[in-house]
């Protein structure tokens, strides 16, 4: 066969942020992907592989980045990569809607390079707002191929890998000022119908003021968090009676079996991973769709652009509280996203506060503490002032920082707020419950299996006694006691298991049958100052395992990661033993 035996074509893709081009390179490969770093860098390398009417392509997504002159890490990369001439192809990726803003980077792309393709995406969009490209003119004007595309409905896919596969050198052209040629080509390339954009300027207006922004803002977290505490409880309680059921089946089957070996595997491993995955699966499966659908229809820069403000005033800055979202799905993926950030000082205050944020791990924990102790209060509003709590605590920490070991100057704030755009709810369901919530779900099923078997063990031996007595007085001092701070730190490989490893401690057996409501925890001396007490130190406690090597990863520092594992323990620390010494002296 053709393809199978000539060298593959590298290509690789270009482009500001927002232009479709993950999107594009999504079409292209489909699921032949391939994830890995760029040599000697943190910053994520995604490959792809494409075999197009037998020609195999290798297909490279650079970062997206708003120009090659900069001095970001994403710049850098992308205009080492393209200067090195491995590529035997740059496709430019374009927005038909702002062209001229994303021509800009085409334009710099051209000047070091003549093996380029200018692609503009997003035509579909255009057309919905009255905007025409004339490609043949600018095809004409810069000598190279220029293609008209939709990726997202995969319109014009074919004709832009069969211009990219047989391109051949042009001639170089004289562009000087990138920006100055943008301005001309839009001028005379891009022609708009009249129509009513009104609408979008004042939602835009809406959505960063501080009077309309903050209160809307606040409703949505409402909102998402309440619809994922309503709708977690019935399928929760369907996986709970499901697993209990599976529960005496398994027990059954290995009556036979050396009690030690069916304690290990029906009341260690089965019941911790039955647990993890009732109380942990349901809100995952709701909140991570509700995020996607913020983030695909263009809300999180309004969002962090509503915030730049405030995060200024505590050191950081606007893409702090993009990071600090990202953080609520999965803290190590909030501390990846820290690279966005381009001063190392805020990028630092970033990573070492983002843990303070309670990610999807930290959620049936509020959330069942919540709706069990203040039912009348309702657990969504508790569990969004837990969420408020958690980003005032990064917000004071930052700011406490800013002014102390991490004193410097803010850095300038620039984002771009892209067009709104319809939700793509193939993709968001997609994205959101394979690539986050199983990849999540199967993260904590790795640690829950083992960590079962160890929990089993301690509690059928003298070890979980000596050990909860031993934490009991520090308990005692911060209003919870040696059962909850030792499941805390059983709990470290993945915060999910807190509340299962609380239940098997209590009951001392190394059973986790237990129903998950107020009356079992008040069965052990539980109360309401206790589920405060916990919930403010599951805010406010070190990151998990992942978290913290991703955090290292990110860092290469020792002192950081133990930096970023020391700052919410003690604010956790400090709060709770204010909050027990009010509860004591005011007989709450």
């Amino acid at each position: 066969m053709k393809g199978a035996q000539e060298k593959p074509r590298n290509i690789a893709l270009a482009g500001n942020p927002n232009v479709g081009k993950s999107t594009l390179f999504n079409a292209l490969t489909g699921m032949r992907q391939h994830t890995g770093n760029w040599p000697g860098k943190t910053v994520e390398k995604v490959t792809g592989e494409v075999v197009f009417r037998g020609h195999r392509v290798e297909l490279t997504d650079l970062p997206g980045t708003y120009s090659l002159g900069g001095g970001s890490e994403d710049e850098r990369i992308a205009a080492e990569y393209i200067a090195s001439g491995e590529a035997d192809c740059i496709i430019a990726v374009c927005d038909g809607c702002c062209l001229e803003r994303t021509l800009i980077l085409a334009l710099q792309i051209l000047q070091r390079t003549s093996r380029m393709v200018l692609c503009v995406n997003l035509m579909d969009e255009a057309k919905r707002r009255g905007i025409c490209v004339d490609a043949e003119k600018l095809e004409q004007v810069l000598g190279i191929p220029v293609v008209l595309t939709s990726a997202g409905k995969r319109k014009g896919l074919e004709k832009l890998m069969e211009r990219a596969i047989g391109l051949k050198p042009a001639e170089e052209l004289s562009i000087g000022d990138p920006i100055l040629l943008a301005e001309e080509l839009a001028g005379s390339c891009v022609h708009v119908k009249k129509g009513d954009e009104n609408w979008r300027l004042l939602l835009d207006k809406m959505l960063v003021s501080r009077r309309q922004g903050i209160p809307i803002l606040l409703l949505l977290l409402l909102l998402i968090v309440w619809l994922t505490v309503w709708g977690a409880n019935f399928p929760s309680r369907l996986l709970e009676r499901l697993f209990g059921w599976g529960y005496l089946h398994f027990k059954r089957l290995t009556e036979p079996w050396p009690w030690w070996l069916s304690g290990v595997l029906v009341d260690g491993i089965y019941l911790t991973t039955g647990r993890v995955i009732s109380v942990m699966l349901p809100p995952m499966a709701i909140f991570f769709p509700l995020f996607t659908v913020l983030e695909d229809v263009g809300y999180l820069p309004r969002m962090a652009m509503l915030l730049d403000r405030p995060m200024c005033r505590c050191g950081g800055c606007g893409k702090q509280a993009l990071t600090l979202c990202m953080g609520l799905g999965c803290n190590a993926v909030g501390v990846t996203g820290c690279r966005i950030i381009d001063s190392p000082r805020e990028r630092l205050l970033a990573i070492l506060t983002n843990a303070m944020v309670p990610c999807n791990g930290r959620f049936p924990t509020l959330i069942l503490l919540g709706s069990a102790f203040f039912p009348n209060a309702g657990g969504a509003l508790i569990v969004a002032g837990c969420v408020m709590l958690g980003v005032l605590g990064a917000m004071g920490t930052s700011g406490l920082l800013s002014k102390t070991v991490l004193r410097h100057e803010s850095s300038t704030f620039l984002m771009e707020l892209p067009p709104f755009r319809r939700p793509r709810f193939g993709q968001i369901i997609l994205r959101s419950l394979l690539d986050r919530t199983l990849k999540v779900a199967g993260r904590a099923l790795m640690v829950a299996a083992p960590a079962g078997a160890i929990l089993w063990g301690l509690a059928n031996t003298p070890l979980l006694r000596l050990l909860t007595g031993f934490l009991d007085p520090l308990g005692q001092i911060l209003g919870m006691n040696g059962v909850i701070l030792l499941a805390f730190c059983l709990s470290w490989p993945a915060n999910e298991l807190l509340m299962p490893v609380i239940f098997m401690a209590q009951l001392g057996s190394g059973n986790l049958q237990a129903t998950h409501n107020a009356a079992a925890l008040l069965a052990f001396g539980w109360t309401w100052q206790t589920a405060v007490c916990t919930m403010v130190f599951t805010l406010f406690h070190w990151p998990c395992s992942t978290t913290l090597l991703t955090i290292f990863q990110e860092t290469k520092s020792a002192a950081k990661t133990a930096a970023a594992c020391f700052l919410p323990t003690a604010v956790g620390m400090m709060l709770c033993a204010i909050l027990h010494m009010l509860f004591k002296n005011f007989g709450a």
